[in-house]
């Protein structure tokens, strides 16, 4: 049960990284209104507030969310911008989250 929460945890962090970027690239890029700085700056204070919530060390988790993040990036990638991954993506992803299981989820003796 703490690997299912720690993961979906994971993944509501990376979302919210996610679309905290995401909104200002879309004022950058495509001339978007800059109001959207306003719920970009709400996500990012959320993506840090959420990652606090880990119950083991700032920089394993740090670590192991860097896994989650490029999961849900290249998901965000094909249901987002429309482009679907490429067998490389998903494979590259794959290992990203097995990296994450092995720092998150292995034995410790401390």
């Amino acid at each position: 049960m703490f690997e299912l929460k720690t993961i979906a945890l994971f993944i509501v962090t990376a979302i919210a990284e996610i679309v905290g970027c995401y909104l200002p690239y879309l004022w950058l890029t495509q001339n978007k209104s800059p109001l959207l700085l306003i719920p970009a700056a709400v996500s990012l204070a959320l993506f840090a507030w959420l990652l606090s919530l880990h119950p083991v060390a700032a920089g394993r988790v740090y670590a192991a969310y860097g896994g989650v993040y490029i999961f849900v990036a290249i998901f965000w990638l094909w249901l987002v911008d429309g482009i679907k991954p490429t067998y490389w993506d998903l494979l590259g992803a794959g290992v990203a989250l097995i990296g994450m299981a092995i720092i998150m989820f292995s034995p410790r003796s401390a």
